[in-house]
């Protein structure tokens, strides 16, 4: 039955056959005339026939079977027709005919529609076009058809019922199984992209991939290629079809390259494709390449700017930035996909960041980029992306500029990266980098400014986190960061005042200073001008009344600094809100009664009290009813408990005589008044009133009399010269028969008598009447005198504890332990060594020479008041010697007011300890596992308040001070030597004089020195103040030095500073200049410039005899260690390391052994047989680093540079033979040690860097490796002889050495056999055992035949003679090397 049928609608497609092949001409005119539909064409016939009824109007075609079942019917039917295969053509003008009416072509565009569902047929079922092209005898047909269909639709892509015809039809032709003829359909739909529209170009280009087979690929791409150079407006789907077609590594490099070029004329919303299509084609062979390229094309500043620009001409601004930000946020996204599935992409972003040298060319991509790798941590670039931003922050070429300008222009992209960036701020914060800490401040900074609510919680939570640490560093930075956002954005802040109050939990781990800053953030919070923070003010008032209340003085300090914090922020003046309100001045008067009143019983706090206060002042602007209520109070009450009158007599019985001292206004008489310190002292336990408050009662009276009347102090400047009431002086030459309780009452008056002269000298050194600095001068001269005496008096009184002096202390008891301890101690001959360099200062050092007894007030100094930094402007008068001081020039030199050499000591010690404590970065900021008891920051209180920044700025202020101070010690030093005819030992010489200069000479120095060594004169916003500085030294030798390139500066500096190495007085002044100009050298980018002119200094001073004023030799273990360093600074700028130590190995050390015993070398005076262990040191450790850094021997090295590399090491080997031969002289336990130590380390370097040498230069230089080896071989002889010598002797410090050297030698031995067995020459080794010997050579019988050492033996052509160090008892082994 099925067959019948299908026969007979065969018989009528026959018949119809004529009719689709005239349709074909007159199509539409057919239709007309027979619109009949029993007049059936073959081709509907032969669909029917296969299972698909055609339909009209809007009804989609039907089909009856599965599609696979009709393709076959079809294919069937046209190959068992009689007709075939004319009948193809046939059936397809049938299709032509049929698909004219665009509602048919339509319908056989759309899937067809199973007629009715049963188990022949599926759900789905495909286009009858679609079908049609699965048939492979129609498939080129049907696409003829389909290509000349499409341009009827091109420029109407849009048909009726929104369907886009070009783009169905291209559909068509996606994903056949097979394509017949696939490069004809190429050509095809190539040609038709050239001609077709932009919207039809674009689903051609994106379909290709889909449409094509993999052999017609490259052809493609390589059209696709050159049609991207000519249409940008195509670049999207070109890229999009590139990246889905397979290509060969050839061409997809040149496709890259071709889109790298055009990188700048892409379309911004464009650029995130085209950065995705070149990551996702790189290879890990040439991913660095095109990581380092894209990293210098891609300019996101570019991404941002233009909308910025032509918003104007847009109709929303917002919109043009918001598309910006999406297409970075794209482009980065692009990035983060890479990155997190290719290893190497995220190796090559690092390394192309890591490559950039210089700020300016770093970009904000590059931060970006970082905060992916830290992101994603794919393949571990968390911790590269970290690492390379510490690094780069370090060097100063990631600076906030970038930081600032990203978080500008980028802040809605940024915020997907804000767990990185807190985490990298995190890190940044704890770095013991002073360099790095900085930055991750900023980060903090802006992430809190940029971001949300939440961001802003978790920075302020992190920050606290950072506070609760109890790290140092960390803490203060913290604080700080929390101290600016609350200034900069107080409403912002109030909202997690509750998050910062929680540090209150936590005070016991932080510093006076953090607690000082904690409350004035509080405070500020709490009582700011907006009062947002109004819900943490009683919390605050409860801590501090609770704090206050306590009987324990660390939480009594607490208080009271929290108290006056508080009162502060409520009692500021504003000039807004005009003054204070009535309440809220009653509520700070009752504050600061509480505290007066909580802190009379003990005078430990009342003088807090009065210090916090003082500072506040100093600090802040109060409300001119706060600050008169205090100024009045304190006036009167300092007059009631302080000052008396000035009487005939004073009675009282007390320890001591009490005398009037030190009064500057004797023509004022009996109508004067007087500091009454010695009652007070004296009747310390019986009354309220404590000799400890009257410094910090002083310096408040004076810090408010400063205020109200804007820094004129007339009201109390009778303090400056009025007397104390204490003891006559005299009595410290009888110190030794007082009593214990004598000795201390007499200490203790010392003490609290300097510290109020310090307090006096704090207060009038700005004074600008010559009177007054004449006054101030004879304070400071007061000072120095009293010390001396302070030191006889400490010395006999071991054990004794000082009054305090700084109240703000952590731990008192540490404080006062570690101070007490050297007290006792006395300077007996020979006994030096017992006390360690850091307990003295230089004047104690300088000094100690000729004194029986030596107590070191640098141990004292947390027992002393603070001075300010506005003393040291008193060291811009002149210097004061005693070669100006005769009868016509004293009365000319007291009115210029000139300082005298142990003035200016004392100055330049308060100074270098500042800057030191100031300037100097901490080698690491974390805290020990076991906290010290003594707090270094002790003394430094005021200090704390100022930033390094404006210490280096008032040092930079000093500096023509400074220069003049040192001119006049160079000048004094010129004249004693022409004087003394080049002598300083003359009998010209003042030797008290003699010792002050030379100290103050080495001071000033340290003091220049350590103010060119500040880490801060490295960040870019202090280039300035750095040029200021170097401009005062060039200036002094050359005048318009400020207007010089920074290079020209730091070479006129370098001359000026120069100028004064003929005049050192002493070793340690000569090193501190040495240090000076290298620091300085370093300071413009090219230290290598002055390499020679420092090793020529270092030479001369190491060349110079050095004596003391009272013309003995310098010695002793200070001057080692100096000379060590000298010797270092040498060697390490010496333009050949090599010949410089064999100059001093093979000049010095023979006239050494020449000369008598107590007598030096005469080429180098510096060298003797005290100092020879430090010469031979650093002579040992200098030449094993030279070898160190000569490059390793290459076989593809020339034969010049083979020979210059053996030369150098034949030299190297030739010192250390020297020094090695030295030992049979020196044969200490410390040289011994030294030989050892870097014995190994040389022979080591030797086998790792020189053997290879040897392997290739061995035939072509044959008779120079011969040489070498011999010559190393007598060195590793003696080597072994000290093995054994340290074995036999049983010196543990010396046998520590011995594994690891005889290893190294044993090794030596079996990498000489492999040279020559390389070279063809194992016939020549011959090995035996070698027999221990000590050092002179002789035989360790008691370890004969026990302990052998295998080591070969020297190469020669001759083995008949030995050298010297060998014996007839040794068995030798002998190369015979062939001609």
């Amino acid at each position: 039955m099925m067959r019948k049928k299908r026969r007979s609608s065969v018989d009528k497609g026959d018949s119809a056959a004529p009719k689709a092949k005239k349709s074909r001409t007159t199509g539409r005119q057919a239709r007309e005339v027979a619109p009949d539909e029993t007049n059936e064409s073959l081709f509907v016939a032969f669909l029917r026939e296969a299972g698909v009824t055609l339909r009209e109007g809007g009804t989609s075609n039907e089909i009856a079977v599965d599609q696979v079942v009709f393709q076959k019917r079809i294919q069937r039917q046209l190959q068992k027709s009689p007709r075939y295969p004319g009948i193809v053509q046939e059936f397809i003008n049938g299709l032509e005919t049929h698909i004219e009416d665009p509602e048919r072509f339509r319908n056989c565009l759309l899937p067809c529609v199973p007629r009715l569902p049963d188990e022949d047929s599926s759900s789905f079922q495909e286009s009858l076009l679609r079908m049609l092209l699965g048939i492979e005898m129609l498939q080129t047909f049907v696409i003829n058809v389909l290509f000349e269909k499409l341009p009827e639709f091109m420029l109407n892509c849009t048909g009726d019922g929104g369907l886009n015809i070009p783009r169905v039809i291209i559909n068509q032709l996606k994903w056949q199984d097979r394509v017949m003829d696939s490069k004809e359909l190429a050509a095809k739909l190539m040609q038709l992209v050239s001609v077709a529209p932009v919207e039809v170009q674009r689903d051609i280009i994106t379909s290709l991939p889909e449409i094509l087979e993999d052999s017609q690929h490259n052809d493609v791409a390589r059209e696709l290629n050159s049609l991207l150079q000519e249409n940008t407006q195509l670049t999207v789907p070109i890229l999009d079809a590139l990246s889905s077609l397979n290509l060969s590594s050839s061409l997809l490099t040149e496709v890259r390259g071709a889109v790298m070029a055009m990188l700048a004329a892409v379309h911004l919303e464009d650029l995130p494709v085209v950065v995705k299509f070149i990551l996702h084609s790189v290879s890990a062979s040439d991913a660095n390449e095109v990581v380092c390229d894209l990293h210098k094309k891609l300019e996101l500043e570019m991404c941002v700017l233009p909308p910025v620009l032509h918003a104007s001409h847009s109709r929303m601004k917002s919109k043009g930035a918001a598309v910006s930000q999406d297409s970075v946020t794209l482009i980065l996204d692009g990035i983060k996909s890479a990155v997190r599935f290719q290893k190497t992409i995220s190796e090559a972003w690092l390394k192309a960041i890591e490559n950039v040298e210089e700020a300016e060319n770093h970009k904000v991509m590059d931060l970006l980029v970082l905060f992916i790798l830290h992101s994603t941590n794919s393949n571990h670039s968390r911790r590269g992306a970290e690492r390379v931003l510490k690094a780069k922050v370090r060097t100063g070429q990631i600076q906030e500029a970038l930081l600032q300008k990203t978080f500008r222009d980028y802040s809605q992209v940024m915020r997907g990266y804000f767990p990185s960036i807190l985490a990298l701020a995190q890190s940044l914060l704890r770095s013991t980098d002073s360099c790095a800490v900085p930055f991750g401040g900023h980060m903090y900074r802006n992430s809190f400014t940029a971001f949300d609510s939440y961001c802003q919680q978790e920075v302020v939570g992190s920050l606290v986190t950072h506070v609760c640490s109890g790290v140092g560093g960390e803490v203060d930075v913290a604080l700080e960061l929390l101290c600016g956002l609350v200034t900069d954005k107080p409403s912002e802040m109030a909202l997690y005042a509750v998050f910062v109050k929680g540090i209150l939990d936590y005070m016991d781990n932080l510093t006076p200073q953090q607690i000082r800053k904690l409350f004035h953030l509080l405070s500020r919070l709490a009582f700011g001008q907006q009062q947002q923070g109004t819900h943490i003010q009683d919390d605050l008032h409860i801590v501090i009344r609770k704090q206050l209340s306590s009987t324990v003085p660390k939480y009594k300090r607490i208080g009271i600094i929290g108290a006056v914090m508080v009162v502060g922020s409520m009692g500021a003046h504003s000039s807004q809100s005009g003054t204070l309100s009535q309440e809220t001045h009653r509520q700070v008067v009752a504050l600061l009664e509480l505290v007066q009143s909580c802190s009379k019983s003990s005078p430990e706090a009342a003088a807090l009290y009065y210090d916090e206060l003082a500072n506040l002042i100093l600090s802040s602007t109060l409300d001119p009813k706060v600050q008169e209520w205090i100024g009045r109070n304190v006036l009167d009450d300092f007059q009631n408990d302080f000052v008396v009158d000035l009487g005939p007599d004073i009675t009282g019985s007390f320890l001591f005589p009490a005398r009037v001292m030190y009064n500057l206004d004797e023509d004022e008489g009996q109508g004067g008044i007087a500091v009454n310190l010695l009652p007070l002292l004296a009747r310390d336990s019986q009354q309220r009133v404590s000799p400890l408050c009257l410094s910090p009662f002083f310096r408040l009276l004076r810090l408010c009399e400063e205020k109200q009347h804007q820094g004129d102090l007339e009201e109390i400047d009778a303090l400056l010269g009025c007397p104390l009431v204490i003891t006559d002086m005299d009595i410290i030459e009888k110190v030794d028969s007082l009593s214990k309780a004598e000795r201390e009452f007499l200490c203790s008056l010392l003490f609290h008598t300097i510290n109020w002269l310090r307090e006096v000298v704090n207060a009038f050194c700005r004074q600008k009447e010559t009177e007054m600095k004449i006054k101030v001068m004879t304070r400071l001269q007061n000072i120095t005198y009293l010390q001396t005496l302070l030191e006889r008096a400490l010395a006999g009184t071991p054990g004794y504890i000082p009054p305090l002096a700084n109240f703000d202390g952590e731990s008192t008891e540490g404080v006062v332990h570690s101070s007490a301890a050297p007290v006792h101690k006395t300077k007996k001959d020979g006994t030096g060594k017992k006390r360690k360099a850091p307990q003295k200062s230089l004047s104690d050092s300088v000094l100690e020479e000729g004194t029986e007894k030596a107590v070191f007030l640098v141990s004292y100094q947390p027992f002393f008041r603070e001075l300010d930094m506005e003393v040291l402007s008193v060291l811009q008068c002149g210097l004061l010697s005693r070669s100006l001081l005769d009868s016509e020039l004293h009365t000319k030199v007291r009115e210029e007011v000139l300082l005298g050499p142990a003035e200016l000591v004392f100055l330049l010690e308060d100074m270098l300890r500042k800057l030191e404590f100031s300037l100097t970065a901490a080698p690491a900021k974390r805290a020990p596992f076991l906290k010290g008891r003594a707090d270094k920051s002790v003394g430094f209180s005021h200090l704390q308040q100022s930033s390094s920044k404006d210490i280096a700025s008032c040092c930079v202020q000093l500096l023509p001070a400074l220069c003049s101070h040192l001119e006049n010690c160079h000048n004094h030093f010129q004249t004693l030597l022409s004087e003394n005819g080049g002598m300083v030992d003359g009998p010209a010489t003042d030797i008290q004089e003699y010792q002050l200069l030379s100290l103050a000479y080495q001071l000033l120095l340290q003091v220049v020195n350590t103010t060119f060594s500040w880490s801060g004169f490295s960040q870019p916003g202090q280039r300035s103040l750095l040029k200021k500085a170097l401009a005062v030294l060039a200036g002094r030798l050359k005048q318009g030095g400020a207007e010089l390139a920074l290079e020209h500066l730091v070479k006129h500096s370098f001359e000026y500073l120069l100028n004064f190495r003929s005049t050192m007085p002493n070793l340690s002044t000569a090193l501190c200049l040495s240090r000076l100009l290298s620091t300085v050298s370093e300071k413009g980018g090219n230290p290598a410039a002055y390499r020679e002119q420092t090793a020529s200094l270092a030479r001369r001073f190491l060349s110079q005899e050095w004596v003391t004023a009272s013309g003995e030799k310098e010695r002793g273990n200070k001057f080692n260690e100096g000379l060590k360093t000298l010797l270092s600074i040498y060697l390490e700028h010496a333009d050949d390391v090599l010949k410089a130590v064999e100059e001093i190995a093979g000049e010095g050390i023979p006239e050494l052994l020449n000369a008598a015993k107590d007598d030096s070398s005469t080429t180098w005076p510096t060298l003797s047989r005290h100092t020879f262990l430090v010469f031979y040191k650093g002579m040992m450790s200098e030449l094993e680093k030279a070898v160190r850094k000569i490059p390793a021997g290459r076989n593809s090295d020339s034969t010049e540079a083979q020979s210059e590399k053996l030369l150098t090491w034949k030299l190297a080997v030739r010192d250390f033979h020297i020094l090695i031969s030295l030992v049979k002289v020196f044969d200490t336990r410390l040289v011994l040690n030294v030989c050892l130590k870097y014995g190994r380390l040389f022979l080591e370097s030797f086998l790792k860097l020189g053997m290879p040498l040897l392997d290739y230069s061995f035939k072509r230089h044959k008779e120079d490796v011969q040489s070498l080896l011999k010559t190393f071989q007598l060195s590793t002889r003696q080597l072994h002889h000290m093995c054994g010598h340290s074995k036999i002797h049983q010196d543990t410090s010396l046998t520590n050495h011995v594994p690891a050297l005889k290893k190294s030698l044993e090794q030596f031995v079996y990498r000489v056999k492999v040279m020559l067995t390389l070279n063809n020459c194992q016939e020549a080794f011959w090995m035996g055992n070698l027999k221990n010997r000590d050092l002179k050579g002789q035989e360790i019988l008691s370890q004969e035949g026990e302990e052998k050492e295998d080591e070969e033996e020297e190469e020669g052509e001759d083995a008949s003679e030995p050298p010297e160090e060998q014996t007839d008892d040794e068995v030798r082994a002998v190369l015979r090397i062939p001609n």
